[in-house]
């Protein structure tokens, strides 16, 4: 077949079930993701158009049903990364540079870009122009991080000796 007429078929396949895929991507995984799914869904559809069956319905909700599963895979995966990371970080950061335990639990509590800022000035030792190219924003983006991250370690210190 044709590039062109391929092309047609598509549209005509997207056209016909795109929104029961869409549909089916919101109940799995909410409005936020699901044109995404959608999308990922349409480009596996695409590259094996020569695959797609007579019925293409089912066929796309088997696809979509992978998409979510490896999205949800890939969450978790990250979501686990995220967790080592911090903790890696903190207990580096604090085996390295501060034997005090509470400079950790207080990293540990940093939203990651103000743990990065901290980190990248601290713990790699990079003045704030390289540190700032290294996070990839402006100098003066950095700056800005970087003192909001100094001020909200302040506080989760303070909060951690409070505690105890």
């Amino acid at each position: 077949m044709n590039p062109a007429g391929e092309r047609e078929q598509f549209v005509a396949l997207y056209g016909r079930h795109g929104a029961a895929v869409l549909a089916y991507a919101r109940r799995r995984v909410g409005s936020d993701e699901a044109e995404d799914v959608l999308a990922e869904t349409f480009l596996v559809a695409w590259r094996r158009r020569r695959e797609v069956p007579g019925d293409a319905l089912p066929w796309l909700y088997a696809v979509a049903g992978n998409v979510v599963r490896n999205r949800l895979r890939a969450e978790r995966r990250r979501g686990a990364l995220q967790a080592r990371m911090v903790g890696v970080a903190a207990s580096a950061v604090v085996e390295e540079e501060d034997p005090d335990p509470k400079l950790g639990e207080a990293l540990a509590q940093l939203k990651a870009i103000d743990r990065e800022a901290l980190l990248l000035t601290a713990w790699e030792d990079l003045a704030p122009d390289r540190a700032a190219r290294a996070a990839g924003c402006s100098r003066a983006t950095f700056h800005v991080r970087l003192h909001r991250a100094r001020n909200r370690l302040a506080q989760a210190l303070a909060q951690i000796e409070e505690q105890r």
